[in-house]
């Protein structure tokens, strides 16, 4: 743990600790110490500690604007109502909703350990034998996730799954137009084919939002400790969580490197999406839908970190390049729809 008290972001660990010892009395022990493990482009992540033990923080970015990008209660919710499924998820301790306290809504959950693998060369030393047992884990929790039933753990009312597909349609799409600052040829085309090809829904379940290798933490031995990043959790069609995963894989967005997901042992997309399909018995027939949704969705979050590294909005490296990607999402989704 590292001894910073100053150069915490958003975080007053006075404060915190004054907010503990009041509504969890008995949790903290002695002087909070922490450190910033993510931050910037989405949930801002610290982990504190008082010597003995450690917990996960989390809180929105700093100057965020829209409150439901970023929804503390949403993450705090649905995990702790997977705490006793087979999903693995941190326990949770406490969520705060008033403001007043850290600048912002924040929750409190456990620590777990384990590694969140974004490149190849971050994998790559434990052997194939570890990158395919990460991914049929990967697989295996999905799974898992998806044959929660909703209302046995309280999130009965959590999302609606009626008209969940065409809603992500219409909700990229006006999330491109809000983030629209140039031509990007065949976008506007692919959100009308998306809209009008819309394939029957899979059976509604949990939807993660953001499913992908490096929102899990993983052992050296290839054992997934926890799923995480929540924030767009829902209920919906599942085979979107699918769909957006297998478009991380082969076009990944951000990860400073080769992704982990092309390392030795790592299985190609088809074997993923066959073990899927024998794990879950879901059709997937269709599934080259949800690729090209997920293809528009990420083309739509690049777009709009673009316009906002035009106004210099953005702090970070990579953010000069991000822009790249958005046309070969664009021209892959339209692949995929070919082919569907």
């Amino acid at each position: 743990m590292s001894d910073e008290r100053t150069g915490l972001p958003g975080l007053d660990l006075d404060r915190l600790r004054a907010h503990l010892d009041a509504a969890r009395p008995g949790l903290v022990t002695g002087p909070l110490r922490g450190r910033v493990v993510a931050g910037g482009k989405s949930n801002l992540t610290y982990v504190v500690g008082d010597g003995t033990g450690e917990w996960v923080v989390r809180r929105p970015p700093l100057g965020h604007v829209l409150a439901t990008a970023h929804d503390m209660s949403r993450e705090y919710r649905v995990m702790t109502a997977l705490r006793d499924t087979g999903v693995p998820v941190p326990r949770t301790h406490l969520l705060c909703e008033d403001p007043e306290v850290l600048g912002a809504p924040f929750y409190v959950m456990e620590y777990v350990g384990g590694t969140p693998f974004r490149t190849r060369d971050e994998i790559a030393p434990l052997g194939p034998g570890t990158a395919r047992r990460v991914a049929e884990e990967l697989i295996a929790t999905l799974g898992v996730l998806h044959a929660v039933v909703p209302g046995e753990v309280g999130l009965s009312g959590f999302g609606r799954p009626e008209g969940f597909l065409e809603r992500q349609v219409r909700r990229w799409g006006k999330q491109w137009e809000a983030s629209r600052s140039r031509d990007v040829p065949g976008i506007d085309e692919l959100r009308a084919k998306l809209a009008a090809t819309l394939p029957e829904p899979s059976a509604p379940a949990v939807v993660h939002g953001d499913y992908r290798l490096d929102n899990v933490l993983a052992t050296p031995e290839g054992r997934i400790t926890a799923v995480l990043d929540w924030e767009m959790a829902t209920l919906g069609d599942p085979l979107v969580d699918l769909g957006l995963m297998l478009v991380y894989q082969q076009q990944p967005v951000g990860t400073g490197g080769a992704p982990a997901t092309s390392a030795e042992g790592f299985p190609p997309p088809e074997e993923l999406v066959a073990m899927y399909a024998s794990t879950t018995g879901r059709d997937v027939s269709r599934l080259a839908w949800y690729v090209a949704l997920g293809c528009f969705k990420l083309a739509v979050i690049a777009e709009g970190i673009h316009f906002r590294h035009g106004k210099g909005l953005t702090v970070g490296a990579g953010f000069d390049r991000i822009g790249d990607v958005v046309a070969p999402l664009v021209e892959r989704a339209h692949t995929m729809l070919e082919e569907d």
